[in-house]
């Protein structure tokens, strides 16, 4: 049997694409992760070798700059990431939906402006939904924007910002109430900025202070910052679409594409820990054998592989899906589910075939351990899965009596 996790119907150059990155990350990544993590220092000289890669442009199209390819080989890339270092991902993962947004949405002007220097990795993307006191409740923002001329003045602070202080373009999702009379539902007078920004922390620009990295459990490396906008002014024309109201919808078409991302980053780190559970067990001997040989370790084993065979099968399908031009939040949210929470088991199985060498610093499972929670919480938590899952299947099983 071949590897787990194996991708059927790949075209020639999606293996190379597959071959180059995975490459990258055993020569490059899994060597140095763990050093790193622990220093929580940003990964320069990784970012600047995936620079030269293109990662950064794969899914921008050919005439922008970018590699032009499917989502599906973006999330294999992404998930070959997450098995080296999950934050590595992220870095990624936050320009992409930018990235994504504005070919979707920007008008020609800003694709044109924008989509080169973010192929090339000059431009690096983050974007800001959330707000320090609603969590996964996004018409609940208080964020506002107000017209003033030929521009708009922004007030509010965000909150888990990927990337805030190392990008210098931000997608920041704030209330705005022109044009939309009292009593316009929530998601309705929503509008998606696009701010340009220089990188790093304090007051960025006039109006914008990027307070300081958020000191985390996991996830290090990757910079999670709060974002206050006090007086910001904004030209007109970096209104997203160019047209107010339609940030909320904006913000969610790139959600979407995030929550595949999320399950490939699941998918990853699950890889790594089977990867480290299977080895530790034929290495590490008890009872005069390798505990490999003990029925309670394969049984161990045979859970996790096929939990990752499982996630990776359902991202797989989720990404190929929206890549045909359908509809796909219910199998994003399914695969974001599932591969969050079985990364969790998996990488919890791995840990405890380590035993007390699990919890030591010295092995990588021990970083593991401490990423895979925000896998259960990013791009929306378990329960905001469910929810979008539950509605979804209301519909297409609508009962007829």
């Amino acid at each position: 049997m071949a590897r787990l996790a194996q991708t059927h119907g790949l075209t020639d150059v999606q293996q190379e694409i597959l071959a180059t990155v995975r490459d990258f990350v055993d020569k490059e990544i899994i060597p140095v992760a763990t050093e790193l993590e622990h220093r929580d220092e940003y990964p320069q000289q990784i970012v600047d070798g995936l620079k030269e890669l293109g990662v950064f442009g794969l899914m921008i199209p050919e005439e922008y700059g970018g590699l032009g390819e499917s989502l599906l080989t973006y999330a294999l890339c992404v998930e070959e990431i997450a098995r080296g270092w999950m934050s590595v991902s992220g870095i990624i993962n936050t320009h992409f939906i930018v990235a994504y947004m504005l070919k979707q949405h920007g008008t020609q002007e800003q694709k044109e402006y924008f989509l080169p220097r973010m192929a090339a990795g000059e431009t690096r993307g983050a974007f800001s939904m959330s707000e320090p006191g609603l969590g996964s409740d996004v018409s609940a923002i208080t964020s506002k924007a107000v017209r003033d001329g030929d521009e708009y003045v922004l007030n509010g602070q965000k909150m888990w910002l990927t990337n805030g202080g190392t990008s210098t373009l931000v997608a920041v999702l704030v209330r705005s109430d022109e044009g939309h009379p009292e009593g316009t539902a929530p998601h309705k007078s929503m509008t998606t900025f696009l701010v340009e920004k220089e990188p790093g922390f304090g007051e960025v620009r006039p109006g914008l202070t990027i307070p300081g990295k958020i000191d985390k459990m996991g996830y290090k490396g990757v910079d999670t910052t709060e974002l206050i906008m006090d007086g910001l002014r904004i030209p007109a024309n970096r209104v997203l679409g160019g047209v107010t109201g339609r940030g909320f919808y904006q913000m969610m078409d790139g959600v979407e594409v995030g929550r595949v991302n999320v399950a490939a980053r699941g998918c990853g780190v699950a890889q790594r820990a089977f990867e480290l559970g299977v080895q530790y067990a034929q290495q590490r001997h008890t009872f005069g054998k390798a505990i490999a040989q003990h029925q309670a370790i394969q049984f161990k084993l045979a859970e996790m592989a096929t939990k990752v065979e499982a996630a990776h099968a359902m991202m797989v399908n989720a990404a190929r899906k929206k890549d045909s031009g359908e509809r796909n939040d219910l199998e994003a949210g399914m695969a974001k589910y599932l591969a969050s929470e079985y990364c969790k088991e998996v990488v919890e199985d791995a840990f405890r075939i380590h035993g007390g060498y699990g919890f030591s610093k010295e092995y990588e499972i021990e970083r593991l351990y401490r990423e895979a929670p925000m896998l259960l919480i990013g791009e929306g938590t378990a329960e905001i899965q469910k929810m979008i899952i539950g509605r979804r299947l209301l519909e297409e099983y609508r009962f007829q009596g």
